[in-house]
């Protein structure tokens, strides 16, 4: 091992036992002898679908195995000496101090009891980095650098007090207050607006520069990676496909799998102009939430055609799902009415027909939870057969069987459970349901957010592939402009519950943009390098400007 080198792994491997029913016990290797190095001041980025190993080999750095999961061989060298072989007190000296991690939810990781500052400092007093006084300083200048508001006391704030993007900010600062020798970054911008995600990724790169740092940062995004990664394992069913440096991988990948992450999003959708009456026509839509006195959606007027499909997009916060709510009759509108083909829908869904909800339907954001572990495939999808159409016995049996093969994956998954599906295969079942209603619109409410990026491609070409065949409508709530090119005929650009921008693809996307818009589309990360730094100028330079 050379000076400059902190962490070195070889051979690794990671399993765990799995309890079969009626089965003995048998041990699952996950990840299959992996070796890297890591030298100081680096950082080192873990790319690949879910499932791949990479929170797995990251936390091993840590010489931790989680849910069950026990490292059964090879080395883990952390500044000399093989941590796999330490005892539970050197780990626990080790954890915190020298190596220390940054979840991807925030907001889960911190105790909502008690104030930043205790959180922040509690590591480095606790392993005797610094005295609780030198801490709190410490913990300031660490606000200060990562662009938190008010570094000298939003320590006093509880989590609930700050916004998704600064509560990440502030456990990278927690991250970096003892001065570790390496940070375990696992995914810590999957759940944040493009927006909010550059002041983040910006922050990170900033500090892992001035503390000199070494970083492992777990991503299933390669062009976030790209942006602040020196070189860059590619992981695939705990294997490594490729190694190199970051250049290397995203303009030369040798092979075929790395290939096809740096391709995809290569969706082209051409638009369609409307020619017919909408299907979906909302009107002056005005809303707030029960037992509140202010408005969340302000005068919303978007219309949606038959075989098209519109993507309402825009941070969190802008008011797209409580348009999704508005539109199905969750949340009655204040003000303003909503016509779905040819008729004016009941502002409640009280008051709904069982036809008004055959044929507007809508597919979630987390597939695991919007089917019962309990029932299976087959059950799941027929339930709307039956429901709606009457169909019982060997027809339901039969259509349920079309609907598998229309989503791609056919009746061998039939009699299976969610758990025992992949991420992308719970989304298909969640489209067959909506499908099996045989509806004339469907909203889609940020379907492909939660999934890896070659999984949201196929996701993505199937709706657009179902599109065409059954004509069916799509309202696609996303803030994935990348998303917004690939499936979209019309756009409606959301800020602070109003429509900021409104129109076809082509003339949404085409300058001259309004601020927002224009903050909205220069924050999609491009798969190059330098282009993190080339939009924080972008945005210093309009920021001059106004």
């Amino acid at each position: 091992m050379s000076d400059d080198t902190f962490l070195r792994v070889r051979d690794l491997k990671i399993g765990a036992t799995a309890y079969p029913p009626g089965e003995p016990p048998k041990w699952i290797e996950i990840v299959h002898g992996v070796s890297f190095d890591l030298e100081k001041g680096k950082v080192l980025g873990l790319i690949g679908e879910s499932g791949a190993g990479k929170s797995t080999i990251g936390l091993a750095a840590l010489g931790y195995g989680r849910g069950g999961v026990d490292i059964s061989g090879g080395e883990v060298w952390v500044n000399g000496r093989n941590i796999l072989a330490s005892g539970m007190r050197d780990l626990r000296r080790l954890r915190g101090a020298e190596v220390t991690y940054v979840s991807q939810s925030a907001a889960a990781s911190f105790n909502p009891a008690k104030k930043l500052m205790e959180q922040v400092i509690e590591a480095s007093v606790r392993h005797g980095r610094f005295s609780k006084s030198k801490a709190e300083k410490r913990a300031v200048e660490l606000f200060a650098k990562l662009g938190l508001p008010d570094p000298e006391t939003i320590g006093n704030r509880y989590p609930h007090q700050v916004s998704g993007g600064q509560l990440q900010r502030v456990m990278t600062a927690m991250a970096l207050c003892p001065q570790p020798d390496l940070v375990v970054f696992d995914e810590p911008t999957t759940a944040l607006d493009v927006t909010t995600q550059i002041d983040v990724l910006k922050a990170i790169k900033e500090a892992i520069a001035d503390t000199g740092v070494a970083a492992i940062y777990i991503t299933h995004d390669l062009a976030v990676v790209a942006q602040v990664a020196d070189d860059i394992m590619v992981l695939r069913m705990g294997e490594k496909v490729e190694y190199g440096t970051t250049d290397q991988i995203i303009n030369a990948p040798q092979e075929d799998y790395t290939r096809a992450l740096v391709s995809v999003r290569s969706i082209r959708h051409e638009e369609k102009h409307p020619t017919d009456e909408p299907v979906l026509s909302v009107q002056n839509i005005t809303a707030r939430y029960r037992g509140t006195s202010f408005d969340v959606l302000h005068d919303v007027s978007v219309d949606v055609y038959p075989g098209q499909t519109l993507a309402v997009v825009g941070e969190s916060g802008s008011g797209k799902s409580t348009l999704a709510r508005v539109i199905t009759g969750l949340l009655p509108p204040r003000d303003g009415q909503i016509e779905f083909t040819g008729r004016t829908l009941s502002p409640a869904l009280e008051g709904r027909t069982r036809e008004d909800l055959r044929e507007l339907q809508m597919i979630y954001q987390m597939a695991d939870v919007a089917m019962n572990p309990r029932h299976t495939v087959g059950t799941i999808i027929g339930r709307p057969l039956e429901f709606y159409f009457g169909l019982k016995g060997a027809a339901k049996k039969k259509r349920i069987k079309e609907l598998l093969d229309e989503i791609e994956m056919g009746e061998g998954f039939l009699d299976r459970y969610p758990a025992e599906l992949s991420g992308g295969q719970k989304q298909r079942v969640c489209i067959a349901r909506a499908l099996a209603a045989k509806p004339k619109l469907i909203i889609c409410d940020e379907v492909t957010s939660a999934l890896d990026p070659l999984v949201a491609d196929g996701i993505l070409k199937l709706l657009l592939n179902l599109q065409k065949s059954e004509n069916v409508a799509y309202l696609f709530i996303t803030h994935d402009i990348a998303t917004v090119r690939a499936i979209a005929d019309s756009i409606a650009v959301m800020y602070q519950g109003r429509v900021q921008r409104y129109g076809v693809k082509s003339t949404v996307l085409a300058p001259p943009f309004d601020d927002y818009t224009d903050l909205l589309l220069s924050s999609v990360p491009e798969m190059e390098l330098g282009w993190l730094e080339e939009v924080v100028e972008h945005r210093r330079m309009t920021s001059a400007g106004n």
